[in-house]
């Protein structure tokens, strides 16, 4: 395989698809109808990381990403992006058809992402604007899609369904936070106190919202989700300053994620 597909960074690709599988799984519906939204939000996926890319080329302190696009012109990472949006966008056209509000959906969706890769030195706001674009709504357009939906805009959600939502969303709130204090972005704007702090308090809140959700939904299934913020409260058991570069630390976690897709799909066939 050319060594140009890492610059596709497709190891990150879980954390927009599993939102997606995980409205597959709770609603049980058939995996075949969402291919194409699944097939969109890939190629998305990789829309945005090379776009995040062209943009941190400009920046002499994004070591890694220098490292990953050593060779590569900005204006050929650009080209990279656009044609995955293009892919993306052909794969999306079958859906809206059937939905235009989808369409809606993802404007919204293009929008947050492209805020973000511009502003993200914003705190705390920005993982918010993540979360929404990454979690909530795709999964909103997986519901739709199968046609639960009421008032032509909004997804029919169970009780269930928010609670586990909430939770898979606050706990990759806490993971993009780890993750942005590695590359330097964000958070780590924040002295070392405050950013334990706030991951401390971002973490509890995601141990105590998994808890109460396997207990009300019992869907079993997902206690490893409280594992999550435990690891991430042990590694903020004291201020941090050495964060920035870890890159080790960053890989393990996008590991992690991936290790969740395959639970998630093990989940949907069996």
């Amino acid at each position: 395989m050319s060594k140009g597909f890492k610059l596709l960074r497709i190891e990150y690709l879980f954390s927009v698809i599993i939102p997606c599988l995980l409205a597959i799984y709770l609603n049980n519906f058939d995996l075949a109808d969402h291919l194409w939204i699944l097939s969109g939000f890939a190629f998305y996926a990789i829309t945005g990381n090379t776009l995040n890319d062209f943009i941190d080329m400009r920046d002499p302190d994004e070591k890694e990403t220098l490292e990953r696009v050593k060779g590569y012109s900005r204006k050929e990472i650009f080209v990279l992006s656009l044609a995955s949006f293009a892919l993306g966008s052909a794969c999306f056209m079958n859906t809206i058809i059937l939905y235009p509000i989808l369409l809606i959906y993802l404007i919204i969706i293009i929008v947050m992402v492209i805020f973000y890769c511009i502003f993200k030195s914003l705190v705390i706001v920005n993982h918010i604007i993540l979360g929404i674009s990454h979690i909530i709504l795709p999964y909103f357009m997986i519901k739709i899609n199968a046609g639960s939906i009421f008032m032509n805009f909004l997804p029919v959600m169970s009780v269930s369904e928010i609670f586990i939502l909430t939770s898979i969303a606050v706990v990759a709130y806490t993971g993009q936070m780890l993750h942005e204090l590695i590359d330097g972005d964000s958070l780590s704007k924040l002295s070392p106190k405050m950013s334990q702090l706030v991951i401390w308090g971002v973490s509890f809140i995601s141990l105590i919202v998994g808890i109460f959700m396997i207990i009300i939904t019992q869907f079993y299934v997902f206690f490893p989700i409280i594992i999550f913020p435990l690891g991430i409260m042990y590694i903020f058991r004291k201020p941090r300053e050495d964060l920035r570069g870890r890159y080790a630390l960053k890989d393990i976690g996008i590991i992690l994620g991936n290790l969740v897709l395959i639970y998630v799909f093990i989940l949907i066939i069996a």
